[in-house]
């Protein structure tokens, strides 16, 4: 069967009865969306203020392939493992944005038989948070329009404005546009563009803010462009952070939903790993700390972006601990590091695994030794892994220090995981580790991104255009302390998507700097990395349908 098709067949429960048997959460401190989900009151969540907070588990990968890697699948599998094995635990994954659905990905609800339900709504419009985050993001950028019509009395330079617009599907027609064509009625014309939803700062302020107040003081310091003397201008000085905070005062309510094996799970937020910091919502993973003694969270693409985020921007900005990795690898993929093409990899290639192996080495190198962290390697099983690949790749990981486990939870959901389970409770409840950033906080802004560059990617220098440098240096002054999200392809250590393997000694040219100055970090392009994808030569839209029914079909 189809994911979709295993997804519409779960016995699901009703949401409020799920949280009320497993952690007595009364019915009044959920908003349920239908039966089987429901957002959890902020009151509520500052109820659990005091509790003590369980531990903290990331699950990570090796550098994304079309093969696939299954991190959501695995993040799921391993929740119901553990649940399984008595261990009180919940898991926290980010919301599925609409251009990938319908792009190249397909859904993003896990796999098999490790999946969040009901997948139809999580994939498409779930509760409506994306769309409120857009709507937020547009208004600004309405408003920002509206004050130059009417007089521009902050004195906006219209040359000088940063802030796009965004919408929720990929769509390469919108990058580069201009607006108010069409005579002085509809304003003064200027050249904009979109970025994909997922990419906004709104939705980056989404993941991070703590509570409504916080949610409005950093909407509010926004930076939507500069005047003629070149100083900021912020989304307060337009009054627009009130109307905007409005607009998401539901959306910030984490999201409750459930797995197949009806274990409670969260789904909230989803800004992208290789254009933003790629982590579910701090409030969600916070409130499953309080709620669980064990909590399993994932971030984006490769150990390379989504993991270096969470650590050096999501963990310090919310003060947050985890105790272990989990490092999701298949040899599907590997064997494509090394060399193999994709229609090749269901053949046994003992040479390609060992060759492809050097992508897997470099991100358990710096998961402990750069992040700190103990890890456990996770082999998610394909029915074409070969014994002899599955033997010479725990016997790599051994020799590299690390702990290999072989896990079939795509098949079998949290029993396949038992192992992989117990591996992963033994590590974080006897040799916990303590995370370490890639940089500090007082280093310049140049030297935080050459730090991530040449310690995690290889990279042997970095290099900026003059403007870009100047620009560092302005920012500098006022926001030097904050850390960098650097943008770049998700395919490769590189900035080149074609380099498989782990590429050493190149070149990471810094084609552009943006502030999010509301998020609290520095955005750093990397050469033409793209902040609206577009959609492939056959799409999965062209594949997704719905029946007279009205269910859907051919959502992964």
């Amino acid at each position: 069967m189809s994911d979709i098709e295993i997804a519409q067949k779960a016995k699901k429960k009703p949401i409020i009865e799920l949280a009320k048997d497993h952690y007595g959460i009364a019915a009044e401190h959920l908003e349920p969306y239908g039966h089987y989900k429901a957002k959890m009151s902020l009151d509520y969540i500052d109820s659990l203020s005091k509790q003590k907070d369980g531990k903290l588990i990331l699950v990570t990968a090796i550098s994304p392939t079309p093969a696939g890697e299954g991190k959501t699948t695995t993040t799921v599998g391993l929740g119901d493992a553990m649940n399984r094995l008595g261990k009180k635990t919940l898991i926290c994954l980010r919301e599925p944005s609409l251009g990938p659905c319908f792009g190249v990905k397909g859904g993003a609800a896990g796999g098999g038989h490790a999946q969040v339900v009901p997948m139809e709504d999580i994939n498409l419009h779930f509760t409506g948070d994306f769309h409120a985050i857009g709507a937020a993001h547009n208004l600004l950028s309405a408003m920002v329009d509206n004050h130059i019509n009417h007089g521009n009395s902050l004195g906006i330079d219209i040359r000088r404005i940063t802030w796009k617009r965004v919408v929720d599907m990929n769509d390469r027609a919108l990058r580069d546009i201009v607006i108010a064509m069409g005579g002085t009625a509809n304003g003064y014309p200027r050249q904009d563009g979109y970025d994909i939803t997922v990419a906004s700062e709104v939705m980056a302020i989404f993941c991070l803010a703590t509570s409504l107040k916080d949610l409005k003081e950093r909407l509010g310091s926004i930076v939507i462009g500069y005047t003629g003397e070149q100083k900021p201008v912020l989304a307060r000085q337009l009054n627009a952070h009130g109307a905007m905070a409005a607009l998401l005062k539901d959306a910030i309510k984490p999201n409750l939903v459930q797995t197949l094996e009806n274990n409670l799970a969260f789904v909230h937020g989803g800004p992208f790993a290789n254009i933003a910091h790629g982590c579910n919502s701090v409030s969600a993973t916070q409130t499953a700390l309080k709620l669980a003694d064990y909590t399993i969270t994932e971030a984006g693409f490769g150990a390379d972006l989504g993991a270096e985020k969470f650590i050096d921007i999501k963990c310090r900005k919310a003060g947050l601990n985890p105790s272990a990795v989990v490092l999701v690898a298949t040899i599907r993929a590997l064997k494509f590091h090394g060399g193999v093409a994709k229609e090749d990899l269901n053949n046994e290639n003992l040479e390609a695994l060992e060759k492809g192996m050097v992508n897997l080495e470099r991100h358990l190198n710096n998961i402990t030794k750069h992040y700190g962290l103990p890890c456990v390697v996770c082999v998610n099983h394909f029915t074409h892994d070969t014994e002899a690949e599955v033997k010479l790749l725990s016997e790599k990981v051994e020799a590299l220090g690390g702990k290999c486990v072989v896990s079939k939870h795509w098949a079998d959901g949290g029993k396949g995981a038992e192992d992989l389970a117990k591996a992963v409770v033994d590590v974080v409840d006897n040799k916990p580790g303590k995370h370490t950033y890639v940089y500090e906080d007082d280093q310049p802004l140049f030297d935080k991104i050459e730090a991530v560059a040449t310690k995690i990617y290889g990279a042997s220098e970095v290099t900026a255009p003059p403007k870009v440098m100047a620009q560092l240096k302005e920012l500098d002054k006022d926001y030097g302390k904050l850390p960098v999200c650097i943008a770049k392809t998700q395919m490769s250590f590189s900035t080149d998507p074609t380099l498989r393997g782990a590429p050493s000694g190149h070149t990471v040219e810094i084609s552009e700097v943006r502030l999010s100055a509301g998020a609290g970090f520095i955005v750093a392009i990397c050469g033409n990395m793209m902040t609206m994808p577009g959609l492939p030569k056959v799409p999965s839209a062209e594949k997704i349908d719905v029946d007279d029914k009205g269910n859907i079909e051919g959502l992964f």
